[in-house]
C-alpha cells in the first residue's frame, strides 16, 4: 500500500511502531498472530517488554488508550482480527467510551467464566495438543527445529476446520499441498519480511500474549457478566478454525452473542474461507468495514493507526 507514513510513538512506557494513511476520523486496526501491522508488544518493530504482566489485557488496553490519546482524538472506529480481536473486545469492555463502533474479524467475544480458568477449560475440551496449551510448554523448540519460514507457511496455509492442535514431535506438519493456497495470501517478499520479523530472539514475546491468558482471567474478575454497548459487526469465514471449534457457531447464531453484546449489528459468514479472511477476501472485507462504519459517519479518508494488523 502506497502513501503510508511510519513512525515510532512512545506511550505508556513502550515504543510502538505505527503506520498512518489518510485524514479524517481515525480507524484503528489491530492485527493478530502472525501479522505485522499495528504492533502489539513484541511484534514487528514495537518494543518487547520483558515482564509477562506487560502482555495482559489490562496493560495492552492501557497502551491502546494512550495511543488513541496521542492521536488527539476521543474515539476511534475499531477493526481487529485474531488476537487483535481479543484485545479489541477488551478495549470495548474496559473503555467503551473510546470506541465508536467495532468490526471484528474471526474471533467472537467470549464471556468470562468464574468457575474455571481458561487454560484448564481449553485443556479439558481439546487436550494437551491444543495450540494455546502447547504454547505454555515447549512449542518454541519445535518451531525452532523446522525453521521460522516453514512455521509461517504452515500457519498461513491451514485449511482444516476445528480447533488447531499441534501434536508433540510433529507440531508443524509441513502441508506442501496447501502452499499453492499460501501464494494467494503472501508474496515471497512478504513472507521474507515475516521471517525477518519473527526471528527466534523476538518470537518468544509473541508467545507471552498466549501465556498471559490465565492472568487475563484473574484481572477481569470484576467484569464478569458485564454487557458492553458498543456497536459491533462480526465477520468470519465458514471454515475458520475458531468458528468451527465446538460450540462457537451456536453461540454466535443462537442468541448468545447478542445477549452479551446488546448492540450486536449482525454477523456475516463468508463461504469456503479460513482464518486469514482479511487477506483471502481483502476487497470483500474492506467493503464490510466501510459499509458498517459509514452508518455512523460518512468518511472519505481515514487514518490507519496500526498498533496491533495491515501488512
Amino acid at each position: 500500500m502506497e502513501g503510508i507514513d511510519h513512525r515510532i510513538v512512545s506511550v505508556n512506557g513502550i515504543k510502538i511502531h505505527i503506520a498512518e494513511k489518510g485524514q479524517g476520523p481515525v480507524v484503528l486496526f489491530l492485527h493478530g498472530f502472525p501479522e505485522l501491522c499495528t504492533r502489539s508488544p513484541g511484534f514487528g518493530d514495537t518494543e518487547a517488554p520483558t515482564s509477562i504482566t506487560s502482555y495482559t489485557c489490562d496493560h495492552i488496553v492501557n497502551d491502546l488508550v494512550a495511543l488513541i490519546d496521542s492521536l488527539g482524538v476521543e474515539q476511534v472506529f475499531l477493526v481487529a482480527h485474531d488476537w487483535g480481536a481479543i484485545m479489541g473486545w477488551y478495549l470495548c469492555l474496559f473503555k467503551p467510551e473510546r470506541v465508536k463502533a467495532f468490526v471484528c474479524l474471526s474471533v467472537p467475544f467470549t464471556p468470562r467464566s468464574p468457575q474455571m480458568k481458561p487454560m484448564d477449560r481449553m485443556r479439558g475440551f481439546f487436550g494437551d495438543d491444543y495450540y494455546i496449551y502447547r504454547f505454555q510448554l515447549k512449542l518454541l523448540a519445535d518451531m525452532a527445529e523446522i525453521g521460522t519460514a516453514n512455521v509461517l507457511k504452515t500457519i498461513f496455509s491451514i485449511r482444516k476446520p476445528g480447533p488447531p492442535c499441534f501434536p508433540k514431535g510433529n507440531a508443524f506438519r509441513i502441508r506442501y499441498q496447501c502452499f499453492n493456497f499460501l501464494a494467494l495470501l503472501l508474496s515471497e517478499d512478504e513472507l521474507t519480511l515475516y521471517v525477518t520479523k519473527f526471528g527466534p530472539e523476538r518470537l518468544h514475546w509473541r508467545i507471552e500474549l498466549l501465556r498471559a491468558i490465565d492472568l487475563n482471567w484473574e484481572v477481569t474478575e470484576k467484569w464478569t457478566g458485564v454487557r458492553v454497548k458498543v456497536p459491533v459487526k462480526f465477520v468470519v469465514g465458514d471454515l475458520d478454525m475458531v468458528y468451527t471449534t465446538l460450540g462457537t457457531k451456536e453461540y454466535i447464531h443462537n442468541g448468545g452473542f447478542k445477549k452479551e453484546w446488546p448492540f450486536f449489528g449482525g454477523s456475516y459468514c463468508d463461504g469456503r474461507v479460513v482464518h486469514f479472511i482479511n487477506q483471502e477476501k481483502a476487497k470483500e472485507i474492506s467493503s464490510h468495514i466501510y459499509d458498517f462504519i459509514k452508518k455512523f459517519k460518512q468518511i472519505l479518508l481515514v487514518i490507519f493507526a496500526l498498533f496491533l494488523w495491515v501488512h
